[in-house]
C-alpha cells in the first residue's frame, strides 16, 4: 500500500526511494530482517567485549591464542548482518557491487576461522603443542585472501566492464547461477569446516572434544542454510516466475547464518573462556591457603627444635632441687583424680622395696657344735 504520492505506508516523503524497504510497513520481511540484524550487531560488539575483556586472566595458551581467531570471526559476523541493509534496499550501482564482492568474502572469512580453529584442535592431539596465535590468524588470512581474489577478478570481468549496466542481474549472460557458481571456494571451505572437526570429536582433552562438536554442529546448520538458499534462489523463484523474492532470500540466508555462528559457536566458546579464567583462579587461592599452612606447619617445627635443643641443653647443666610443692598453687583440684608429685615418688619408692629380694646368708658352724 502506497500513498497518493507514491512513497509506501511508514515512509518520508523526501526519502530516498532506494531506503524504502527499511521503513515500509507493508514489507514485513525488511523490518523483520533489519531487527534481527541490528540486534545481531548489538550482540556481537557485546561478545567482542566480554573477549577482550577476558584476555587477562587467561593463562591456557591453547584457549588464550584462540582469542585473535574468535574475535576476526566476530569481525566477520558482524559484516554479515551489516551487509543484510544492503540486501534489504533496492538495487543500485553501489549496492550491487557491495553485494557481489562482500557476501562471498564475509563468508569465507567465517568459515576459515572455523577451518582453522578445527585445524589447531587436530595438532593440538598430535603434536601437544600450542600453536601461536600469529600462526592462526595468519591461516585464516590465507584461506580468505583465496576468495577476495576470487571476487575482485569476478568484478573487474563483470562490473567494470559493464559500467553503464547498473547491477549484475542486468548483465547479458550473467544470471543467478553465475552467482552461486562464484561461491564455489566458499562451500568448499564450508565442506572442509565439516569433515576437519570430526577426527577431533574423539579428542583425548575432553574440553576439546566440545570445541570440535560446536564446530560440527555450526558446519552441518551451515550447510543446510547454504543448500536451502540456493534452491530458491537458483530455481524455486524462477519455478514462481518472479524475482522479487531474490533479495530476500539472500537477506534470509545472511541473517540466519550469522546467528547461527553466534549461538552456536561463538557463544559457547565466550562461555568456556570465562569458566577456564574462573577455573584459573580458585588455584591459585587454594595455593594461597595451601603456602599459608605449610608456613604454620614449618613455625610449629621449628619451636619443636627449639624447644628439643634447649632442653638437651639444660639437661647439662647441674639439676636443681625441686620441691614437690612447686607445682601447687593454692587452687582446688578438679574431681579427676590427680596424683601430686610426692605421691608419686612414694609410690616409686614402695615399687623399688617391693621388688627388691633378700638371700639367706652362709653361716659357718661353729668349733663348738662339732665337738
Amino acid at each position: 500500500m502506497t500513498t497518493p504520492s507514491g512513497v509506501p505506508r511508514g515512509c518520508e516523503v523526501s526519502l530516498n526511494p532506494i531506503y524504502f524497504n527499511l521503513c515500509d510497513l507493508d514489507a514485513v520481511w525488511g523490518i523483520v530482517l533489519e531487527s534481527l540484524a541490528a540486534a545481531g550487531v548489538v550482540a556481537s560488539f557485546v561478545l567482542m567485549v566480554i573477549l577482550v575483556a577476558s584476555l587477562p586472566f587467561l593463562s591456557d595458551k591453547s584457549r588464550r591464542n584462540l582469542v585473535a581467531l574468535q574475535f576476526s570471526f566476530l569481525l566477520f559476523i558482524t559484516g554479515l548482518f551489516g551487509l543484510t541493509f544492503a540486501f534489504i534496499m533496492r538495487q543500485d550501482n553501489t549496492t550491487c557491487a557491495v553485494r557481489r564482492f562482500l557476501f562471498g568474502v564475509l563468508f569465507a572469512g567465517c568459515f576459515s576461522c572455523l577451518l582453522v580453529h578445527g585445524i589447531c584442535l587436530v595438532m593440538l592431539e598430535r603434536r601437544d603443542g600450542h600453536p601461536r596465535a600469529w600462526l592462526l590468524c595468519l591461516g585464516a588470512i590465507g584461506f580468505w585472501l583465496v576468495e577476495v581474489i576470487i571476487n575482485t577478478e569476478w568484478m573487474i570481468i563483470t562490473l567494470v566492464t559493464n559500467i553503464t549496466i547498473p547491477c549484475y542481474r542486468n548483465i547479458p549472460g550473467v544470471t543467478n547461477r553465475d552467482f552461486v557458481m562464484a561461491l564455489i571456494y566458499v562451500m568448499a571451505l564450508l565442506l572442509a569446516v565439516v569433515l576437519m572437526a570430526i577426527p577431533s570429536l574423539t579428542h583425548k582433552h575432553k574440553p576439546f572434544r566440545r570445541d570440535a562438536l560446536y564446530i560440527l554442529l555450526t558446519g552441518i546448520l551451515s550447510m543446510s542454510i547454504w543448500v536451502t538458499w540456493i534452491v530458491m534462489y537458483v530455481y524455486g523463484n524462477r519455478a514462481a516466475g518472479s524475482q522479487d523474492w531474490d533479495d530476500p532470500t539472500l537477506a534470509i540466508a545472511l541473517v540466519s547464518n550469522a546467528w547461527v555462528f553466534l549461538v552456536l559457536y561463538i557463544i559457547p566458546e565466550v562461555c568456556a573462556l570465562t569458566q577456564a579464567s574462573e577455573k584459573e583462579e580458585e588455584p591459585s587461592h587454594v595455593d594461597h591457603l595451601c603456602a599459608n599452612r605449610s608456613m604454620v606447619y614449618e613455625n610449629i617445627l621449628r619451636d619443636q627444635n627449639l624447644y628439643m635443643e634447649n632442653k638437651g641443653f639444660s639437661m647439662d647443666e647441674p639439676g636443681k632441687l625441686v620441691s614437690p610443692y612447686s607445682g601447687y598453687n593454692g587452687q582446688l583440684r578438679s574431681c579427676v583424680y590427680q596424683p601430686t608429685e610426692l605421691a608419686l615418688i612414694t609410690k616409686g619408692h614402695m615399687r623399688d622395696k617391693s621388688s627388691d629380694v633378700t638371700l639367706p646368708r652362709a653361716v659357718l658352724p661353729s668349733l663348738t657344735q662339732g665337738q
